[in-house]
């Protein structure tokens, strides 16, 4: 079914959804997040990727832009605190953050949802995105870093644990 003959939801709906996803995937983050092995926040696989400590921060800032988004604080170019220090105090921020993003979007008037910011469209490009289009955004590459530090995870010597089913180090059956 293309977009322009799906049904729309309204924006409660759109709304009761994204907190469903996200209280669904939060525990799980968390659980990867608290895999990591300890000592080893500065841990990064290649001079291009993030460290470790970076990388659980991008959590944050992500939870931080739709935050912002929804408070009428978004701003291009967004503004960042900085990465914490050591990573399980990173975690400990991603935490605090999620339980403030989904106060935040219970909050929020659901019209608010439809209104627009500014935000990428493609390498170099801005353009009006709905709020609702940057959490669903943000969420989703949440779910890819969480792709990401599993591999974190498994490089530093740490058990990987099931995700969206069994890893290696945590079998179903």
């Amino acid at each position: 079914m293309s977009t322009e003959t799906a049904p729309r939801m309204s924006p409660a709906e759109a709304k009761r959804q994204y907190l469903e996803v996200f209280q669904t995937e939060l525990p799980t983050t968390l659980k990867v997040m608290k895999a990591y092995p300890a000592g080893k926040d500065g841990f990064q696989p290649h001079e291009k990727s993030s460290t470790a400590v970076r990388l659980v921060h991008t959590f944050s800032r992500e939870n931080g832009a739709v935050i912002a988004a929804l408070r009428g604080k978004w701003k291009i170019p967004p503004s960042f605190p900085p990465a914490p220090p050591t990573y399980a105090e990173a975690v400990d921020a991603y935490e605090r953050g999620a339980r403030e993003l989904i106060r935040t979007v219970e909050s929020a008037p659901d019209s608010k949802l439809l209104e627009s910011v500014p935000f990428f469209t493609g390498p170099k490009q801005m353009g009006e995105r709905r709020i609702l289009d940057v959490m669903w955004f943000m969420l989703l590459d949440s779910i890819h870093h969480r792709g990401q530090l599993s591999v974190y995870v498994r490089m530093a010597g740490g058990k990987v644990p099931s995700i969206y089913g069994p890893s290696a180090d945590e079998p179903w059956v």
